[in-house]
């Protein structure tokens, strides 16, 4: 049987981070559930912790940043880890069809895709919707993938994640993975998964101007970092 761990990057989550943590313990699929507090000022931590989870810190906020904390902090065991957000949005339901290809052999990475899923409304805005489909038109272009979404509930193997020799401490971290998978001729497979509102706080991203901002600038300037960087 696959050692399956879950990271949760999370940072003032304090209010949805508790029940992200049950529902995917309750999916009896993982056998560790790290979550990343990534600098929060709430009580993020305590809630996941007493929710069952091994919380991790990583004091310097952004989002790779987290990400690779909790890739750091996994069990020797871990044969496949799984992102995932805190903030609720996201369908632990859907996990087993993440990690199935992987298990099987069939597939190296797999992604969840919020667009070609059940949404409800509300839960992605324009441009989250429209940069997931632009990014993909012109992945396919660079690479010949398809990709229809920057979606955070993916599924990889450690040392096929170590392979890619991620880079990106912030916004661009999803998007940096999909690129370098592509470019290392990964077995890629995309599924439709559902998505939720959040069901607490406020979102970094989405929740203000200056946080789309924000993350549009460093998701583009990955595009273009990776899209020009020579291959190895």
């Amino acid at each position: 049987m696959s050692f399956i761990s879950v990271v949760i990057p999370a940072l003032d989550e304090e209010e949805p981070i508790a029940e992200v943590v049950r529902a995917v313990a309750g999916t009896n699929i993982p056998r560790e559930i790290i979550v990343v507090d990534n600098g929060s000022t709430d009580r993020t931590a305590v809630h996941a912790r007493a929710a069952g989870a091994k919380v991790v810190e990583e004091p310097r906020r952004g989002y790779g940043r987290a990400c690779r904390a909790g890739v750091r902090a996994l069990s020797p065991e871990c044969d496949i880890v799984v992102f995932l957000d805190g903030d609720g949005s996201d369908c632990p339901e859907f996990m087993s069809q993440l990690i199935e290809p992987i298990v099987a052999g069939t597939y190296d990475f797999v992604i969840g895709s919020r667009t070609r899923g059940q949404r409800e409304p509300g839960s992605m805005n324009f441009q989250q919707v429209a940069s997931g489909y632009l990014a993909g038109f012109l992945l396919r272009l660079l690479y010949g993938v398809r990709y229809t979404d920057m979606s955070p509930f993916r599924a990889i193997r450690p040392d096929v994640l170590e392979a890619l020799a991620m880079k990106e401490e912030t916004y661009g971290w999803n998007l940096e993975m999909q690129m370098r998978a592509a470019r290392a001729g990964l077995r890629i497979l995309e599924i439709p998964v559902n998505h939720r509102c959040r069901t607490g706080g406020q979102s970094k991203v989405s929740g203000t101007l200056r946080g789309t901002f924000v993350a549009g600038t460093r998701i583009i300037a990955t595009l273009l970092r990776i899209a020009f960087e020579p291959k190895p």
